[in-house]
């Protein structure tokens, strides 16, 4: 019962996470794309954009990441049966799984130093860049769901 509980929880905040690592780039995009712009209607718009950069790194992706590891790391714990075996982690499945979280851990770090430099106003990143680059998370957590959801073995 723990485990499916847990499991459920570690999902949630999971998409959370996934759907603000997702949503950022396009507020990047949207900012990158105003330099073009006439004042004042720029300078308030970037003003706008930027708010809700911070509240989305703050109060959802942040958040939703720390939930995400807390729960997963309870996940395997439990499966490790309380820490007795950690045979688990070996095998190729939970291997893509962890180096998938390592990426999507540097993805948000990625996100998160660009941020501060949208900021200081000496990022060098293009719309462009932040819409080829927007689906970056989706396709790290396509090989996640997969390992996790028929945990391959090798032979």
């Amino acid at each position: 019962m723990t485990y499916e509980i847990v499991r459920g929880l570690h999902i949630l905040a999971v998409i959370a996470w996934m759907a603000g690592l997702l949503f950022l780039p396009r507020l990047y995009a949207y900012d990158a794309e105003q330099a073009d712009k006439a004042e004042p209607l720029r300078s308030e718009m970037q003003t706008l954009l930027r708010l809700w950069q911070i509240r989305l790194l703050r109060i959802i992706i942040n958040p939703a990441m720390i939930l995400s590891l807390v729960f997963g790391c309870w996940l395997l714990w439990i499966r490790s049966g309380d820490g007795a075996d950690w045979s688990v982690v070996h095998q190729p499945w939970m291997v893509a799984k962890l180096a998938g979280v390592l990426a999507l851990l540097g993805w948000h770090g990625f996100l998160a130093a660009e941020r501060r430099r949208i900021e200081a106003g000496i990022s060098i990143r293009s719309g462009r860049f932040w819409r080829m680059t927007n689906e970056i998370p989706f396709v790290i957590a396509i090989v996640m769901v997969l390992s996790v959801t028929t945990e391959w073995t090798l032979g």
